[in-house]
């Protein structure tokens, strides 16, 4: 009876990137509402591009719209929702953009994005019952961009039920 050798290491790093690659793979997949949300990062970056960083958010958000607009994106500004606590509704708030009614688009204009500017665009999301958030930075030298994914059990108070995405570089 003979035993199999050990795996070697160049065995061993081709398996590691085959299960790296897989992953990859699955997490490509997962990503929700993808060329839609391509599209609204392009006007974005096209807006700050064009005023830079400065401006109140206000003015970057009237230029996104008229960007959406000349790109032909459906989107509903200052939409209203309702928050509920334990069957009340307790507050209205506005989000700043819904895009095809898939995507909150949230626009800040400060110095450096935090985790409560995330934790607000997820408590958006719970609200409103999207599952998308775009979280915009214009107030930086480059724009900054956050995805965040509300995840199908949004009840639980578990942070780990979301996720945010950063680009690459």
């Amino acid at each position: 009876m003979r035993c199999a050798a050990p795996p070697s290491s160049d065995e061993r790093d081709s398996v590691r990137e085959l299960r790296e690659l897989r992953e990859k793979g699955q997490q490509m997949a997962e990503l929700i509402h993808k060329e839609l949300a391509f599209e609204v990062v392009g006007a974005a970056m096209e807006v700050h591009r064009v005023l830079g960083p400065g401006f109140l958010e206000q003015v970057y958000q009237a230029a996104l719209e008229h960007e959406l607009n000349l790109r032909a994106i459906p989107f509903v500004s200052q939409q209203p929702i309702r928050v509920p606590y334990k069957g009340a509704l307790i507050a209205d708030y506005y989000l700043d953009l819904v895009v095809d009614g898939k995507i909150d688009v949230e626009l800040k204009a400060i110095g450096q994005l935090s985790a409560v500017h995330e934790a607000q665009v997820l408590s958006y999301l719970k609200a409103s019952g999207l599952q998308l958030g775009l979280l915009f930075n214009f107030g930086e030298e480059s724009l900054r961009f956050k995805r965040i994914v509300l995840s199908a059990d949004h009840h639980s108070r578990n942070s780990r039920n979301s996720r945010t995405e950063s680009p690459a570089g």
